[in-house]
């Protein structure tokens, strides 16, 4: 039996860009998981209703969130994730649009193979590929997959060939879609898997130099200089040395940076925990406050879950055999904005709009879409209780950890404190929005 429509008394509501939340605001929620009213008008409509309001002081009301770019390879019958297992993580998180890259087996790099879909009020968007098969030998044929629907081009893990890429980028047959490219040479990470520094050397890990990341770099702000490379988006920047860099180039192109580089680091990370394992590398303490400090300032203008899912029987290979990723779609209330309100909101004192400008807004952007948000008529909205206690145990990585499939699903054992409560993403035969009491400690209305 569906449940009844929702009345939310003085929530905290934060409808759209350059604005702060109301505080004390009212809103009603359909049994449908629509937005019905904000303000006066939900008051009146619910009084109509003979609905009793719950009070919700300590919840955030907001748009959803926007994951820039992810990796799913095998959407039909992947061992580590599908289309729908991602779909259904998203919306647990609330994330309402995610990008998948074209990362894939096979790699999605022609219109034909630009044609996953979700059901609405979730958006798929896809990257298409900057070259064949992404063994950056040949380009790909770029306005056919923007024809095709793709919101932009995609380069593999690392920097292409040089030539491959100028060329690229000169012909311009994309028009002004962004070109995604990540400032990395694997060549040049000696092997090495954890950013060098005092930190790394103490855990044993080895090392990737800084250099791995910031000579691709430099090349890359180079030619972000011509006029040809307006659409240039750096992919997952991690180094202290990268944001030096970008904030010393004369017209530094938009970037992304993984969330995980913005809550764990080489000091903070337990050594058995998951999260090592990824690419970029993980960083170093510094490097985590570089990250963050740029993003408050612009600098860095989205943050991307990146989601990279393993199966558990990869999983379990030691870390120097088995490929780089982090999961960070899963959770059974998601991972990303828990650990960001944490970490951001409040260890950090950022405002609620501006982690929305990084977690959404920023993104929307860089996708060319409009910013999100709160509208009535529209299910594009999440409910967010920053007090609530997840707790340990929230169930193993794969076998419980929420909606995804991913095994390699980080803070499982500790999970961040915050949850999205409710969210209008839920497909119908999941929907179920109900009264939820506030956390034991939350702070009062």
């Amino acid at each position: 039996m569906a449940a009844g429509p929702l009345w939310l008394h003085r929530v905290q509501i934060l409808v759209g860009p350059d604005q702060e939340p109301v505080r004390a605001g009212d809103a009603l929620i359909g049994a449908d998981g629509v937005l019905e009213a904000l303000g006066a008008e939900a008051v009146a409509r619910a009084r109509q209703l003979d609905l009793a309001p719950t009070e919700a002081g300590p919840w955030l009301l907001a748009p959803v969130l926007v994951d820039p770019h992810s990796v799913l390879e095998e959407p039909w019958a992947g061992p580590a994730e599908t289309l729908s297992s991602l779909a259904a993580a998203a919306a647990a998180g609330g994330y309402g649009t995610v990008a998948l890259l074209p990362w894939a087996r096979p790699w999605r790099d022609r219109p034909e193979r630009l044609g996953l879909r979700w059901d609405p009020p979730l958006e798929l968007r896809l990257w298409g590929s900057f070259s064949r098969d992404g063994a950056d030998a040949d380009l790909a044929c770029h306005a056919e997959q923007i024809e095709a629907g793709a919101v932009g081009l995609a380069a593999a893990a690392e920097c292409p060939p040089w030539p491959l890429l100028e060329r690229g980028l000169l012909l311009a047959e994309a028009g002004d879609a962004p070109v995604l490219v990540a400032p990395r040479l694997a060549a040049l990470t000696s092997g090495g898997f954890v950013r060098e520094g005092v930190e790394s050397l103490r855990a044993g890990w080895p090392p990737d130099p800084v250099h791995s990341e910031l000579l691709p770099l430099q090349a890359l702000l180079s030619l972000a200089q011509g006029p040809a490379t307006r659409s240039l988006v750096l992919m997952n920047l991690s180094t202290a040395a990268a944001v030096e860099a970008l904030a010393g180039s004369p017209r530094p192109p938009a970037a992304t940076v993984c969330w995980w580089h913005l809550v764990a680091d080489s000091a903070s990370l337990a050594p058995t925990a998951e999260g090592w394992r990824l690419e970029p590398s993980l960083g170093t303490p510094r490097d985590r406050q570089a990250l963050i400090d740029a993003l408050a300032a612009g600098l860095l203008q989205g943050v991307a879950v990146h989601h990279q899912p393993l199966d558990a029987e990869e999983r379990l290979l030691p870390l120097d055999q088995r490929r780089p990723g982090v999961a960070g779609h899963g959770g059974r209330h998601g991972l990303v904005l828990p650990s960001l309100w944490q970490e951001l909101v409040a260890l950090r004192g950022w405002t609620p709009g501006q982690l929305w400008q990084v977690l959404s807004w920023g993104p929307s952007r860089l996708l060319r879409q409009e910013p999100e948000q709160l509208s009535v008529g529209s299910r594009r909205w999440l409910l967010f209780d920053p007090w609530a206690e997840q707790g340990p145990g929230a169930g193993n990585a794969g076998t419980g950890g929420g909606p995804s499939l991913a095994a390699n699903q980080p803070l499982l054992d500790r999970p961040p404190r915050g949850m999205v409560r409710a969210t209008g993403l839920r497909v119908a035969d999941q929907w179920r929005l109900e009264p939820l009491p506030p956390a034991a400690d939350s702070p009062p209305a």
